[in-house]
This record gives structure tokens, C-alpha cells and sequence, in this order.
């Protein structure tokens, strides 16, 4: 039998990206996962600014790695016209074209959905804001944690006391998704009309989507689940609870056999399950502090690992409370070899492979590009000769 192909999907298909911080890197980075040429166009001397952020990876920056290898990185000064030139000429022969500049910026380039489809009708093109392309918020800057203010995400995260942001990018990964299943909808409904679409997608309403169960929740002007720390707002008990040891069990309950399971084999209390304040998780999570004083006081005497034995024993779902650098040890993540080595200006370094298992293709793992690597290979490409490209080069074009 012969070998089966294992390029990825997108394999052959070009993406041309003019892409900064999180949101359109993590869209794009996924696409290169899936086997498409990704050319991020960024500034000449500084590139995405997201290089910046921090040194923390040998020198590079935190976010920049996670997000952006397996591209190619090709600096353009957008505001010379030659630089402009070589951008259409890439265009002309991309499949995809996805930007996140400020607002308004794509579109007084002539980069914008209406602009190229006339030339290009089967380019697909995907637009990346704060709020969208219309409407009265349409020019406010947009950062991560603002939208998650504007979302109501800090409302229901943290503690009664004070609100807390989320510890990464949430706002940026949930309009990153987004905007790589639009682009992978997108290529399906080429492949049907022959025509490519215009994707836009927005931090706001991508955290917006993600905010559906505490906004049904306070439906029709109901009181919104409140801030519970690390415990869950509506069900209980869910949430850390401390050993005897001074350690924090996780542990969540999601139904009543797991109530009655968890009074009998955790607590040894099966007469707590029918206790009238505690018979139906709507009465736990009104009584939260009478239980957590019943479970804690039960815990005192065990270690967390003898609590644990006990949650394991009724079936009841727990985790270890991990810090950061325990992911990177992490046993289930090594057993399922989950990490790879992967090329960088750094020299190599281990990444984590795409989460969704596909046994026909191999995930591209390529190296995180250094700022400019690619540029003089690609106008090569595109027919520049040396002294052109030489031109370029001293005229800061590139």
C-alpha cells in the first residue's frame, strides 16, 4: 500500500495576513496547522507588536511563539507605494486575506471585501475587529480586558467582593475561533458557488456568544449569577475545598445520584442527602455556606490525596488545582505525547500539538519565524531581481 498523504487540508491554499497582538495570529496560526502558506506581512524594524510583549521564551516573546509559528514573515512599509505593489501581487494569488488593523485602515488601502471582490472573486476575505464594522462603537479601540468588560464577563468573574479578569486572552482566542471556522465555512462555500465571502467577526460578539448561559440565566431581567471565585455560580458543590493537609480539592457535582454518592461514600453522611436544605441543587447552591462548613469539616481530617481516593471511589468528577509549570509536566499530556519540538530564532523549543486529533493528516509544526525571514525568498518568488530587491531593502520598503 502506498503511503497516505499526510499534508494537512489546507495544503496548497495561501493565506496573506496583516495581523497583530492575538485575535487574527491565533485564526491564522490554525490555519497553518492545517497545512496552509501563511505570509504574515508585518512593519519593517518592529513587525507585530506583540514581539515586544515580553522575553519570557528564551528571549521571545510569550504570545508571539504560541501564536504565530509555521508562518512565513515578510516586512512591508504599507505606506510606500512599491511595498503596496508587492502586496497586490501576492493577493492577486492568495486564497485568503485576513486583517485585524485598526479600524478603517484595510479598507483606505483598498483592502476591503467590496474592493476586492471585484478583482479577485474568489478571494476570501476576513475582517477582525473590536465591535464590528458598523455601528456607533464601530471606531472605539478594543483591547482584551475592555471587552471583557463590555461583554459582562468581569461581572460574573472573581469574588462577591471584586471582579477579575480571565488569565488569558479570552476575548482574542474566542475571536480567533471564530474567525478560523468562518474561513474554513468560507472555503467550504467556495468549493460549492465558485465565489469567495467576506467573514467579519468581532471580539464583542464573539464573547458575547460565549456569555449565553449567565445572559438566559438573567433572562427577561432575573437576578445574574453572581462572582464565586473559583466555585461554580449556580451549582453546588463545584469548586476547591480544602484537605486536612492544607491542600485545595477540586470537585464537581452535576445531578442528584451524584448528590447521594457523594453524602454516602465521601462525606459518610447518607443522611445529608435528604436534608431539606440540601435535596435539589437550587436548595445546595441557596445553603452553600452551611454545606461548605459540613464538607470542609469532613475534609480536616483527610489528606487531599485520601479525599480524592474517596471522590474516585464515588465516581465523582476532581482535579488537582495545577500550577503553570505542572502543565508543562503534565503526565496524561506526555503519555499521549502531546509535545513537540518546533524551530525558532531561539533555537528549538516544545509546543504543544493542535488539540483535535486527525488520524488522515499530520498537524504542520513548523518554526516561529524571525522578523523579515522570509521577505527576500518571497519577492524572489514574485520575480524581484537581486537589485530590485536591493532597492528595496535600502529604500526601507522592506
Amino acid at each position: 500500500m502506498p503511503e497516505p498523504n499526510r499534508k494537512g487540508p489546507l495544503n496548497g491554499l495561501t493565506v496573506i495576513t496583516l495581523e497583530h497582538a492575538i485575535a487574527a495570529p491565533f485564526c491564522t496560526r490554525q490555519l497553518a496547522d492545517l497545512g496552509a502558506r501563511v505570509i504574515k506581512v508585518e512593519r519593517p524594524g518592529v513587525g507585530d507588536f506583540a514581539r515586544a510583549y515580553d522575553h519570557r521564551t528564551r528571549g521571545l516573546a510569550s504570545h508571539f511563539v504560541w501564536t504565530n509559528r509555521s508562518k512565513e514573515s515578510l516586512t512591508l512599509d504599507l505606506k510606500q507605494p512599491a511595498a503596496q505593489a508587492v502586496l497586490g501581487e501576492l493577493i492577486a494569488q492568495a486564497d485568503v486575506l485576513v486583517q485585524n488593523l485598526a479600524p478603517g485602515a484595510a479598507a483606505r488601502m483598498g483592502l476591503s471585501f467590496e474592493d476586492l471582490h471585484v478583482k479577485h472573486a474568489k478571494l476570501i476575505v476576513c475582517d477582525i475587529s473590536g465591535y464590528g464594522d458598523d455601528g456607533p462603537y464601530r471606531d472605539k479601540k478594543a483591547y482584551d480586558l475592555l471587552i471583557q468588560s463590555e461583554a459582562g464577563f468581569l461581572s460574573v468573574t472573581g469574588t462577591p467582593d471584586e471582579p477579575a479578569k480571565a488569565g488569558v486572552s479570552i476575548a482574542d482566542i474566542a475571536a480567533g475561533m471564530y474567525a478560523y471556522t468562518g474561513i474554513l465555512s468560507a472555503l467550504l462555500q467556495r468549493g460549492i458557488s465558485g465565489e469567495g465571502s467576506h467573514v467579519e467577526v468581532s471580539m464583542l460578539e464573539a464573547l458575547s456568544e460565549w456569555m449565553g448561559f449567565p445572559m438566559y440565566y438573567a433572562y427577561d431581567g432575573q437576578q445574574p449569577p453572581g462572582r464565586s471565585a473559583a466555585a461554580h455560580a449556580t451549582i453546588y458543590p463545584y469548586g476547591p475545598f480544602r484537605a486536612g493537609d492544607n491542600r485545595v480539592v477540586m470537585l464537581g457535582l452535576q445531578n442528584e445520584r451524584e448528590w447521594t454518592l457523594f453524602c454516602d461514600v465521601v462525606l459518610r453522611r447518607p443522611e445529608l442527602a435528604a436534608d431539606a436544605r440540601f435535596d435539589a441543587n437550587v436548595r445546595r447552591s441557596e445553603n452553600r455556606a452551611a454545606l461548605k462548613a459540613i464538607i470542609e469539616e469532613t475534609f480536616a481530617s483527610l489528606t487531599a490525596q485520601e479525599v480524592i481516593a474517596r471522590l474516585d471511589e464515588a465516581q465523582i468528577a476532581n482535579a488537582a488545582v495545577n500550577q503553570i509549570g505542572d502543565l508543562w509536566e503534565h503526565p496524561q499530556l506526555h503519555a499521549r505525547e502531546r509535545f513537540t519540538a518546533v524551530g525558532s530564532p531561539a533555537g528549538e523549543l516544545q509546543a504543544l500539538r493542535p488539540p483535535a486529533n486527525v488520524d488522515s493528516f499530520d498537524a504542520r509544526m513548523d518554526p516561529v519565524p524571525a522578523l523579515g525571514e522570509h521577505s527576500v525568498a518571497i519577492l524572489r518568488e514574485l520575480g524581484r531581481s537581486e537589485a530590485e530587491i536591493q532597492k528595496l531593502q535600502a529604500d526601507g520598503v522592506i
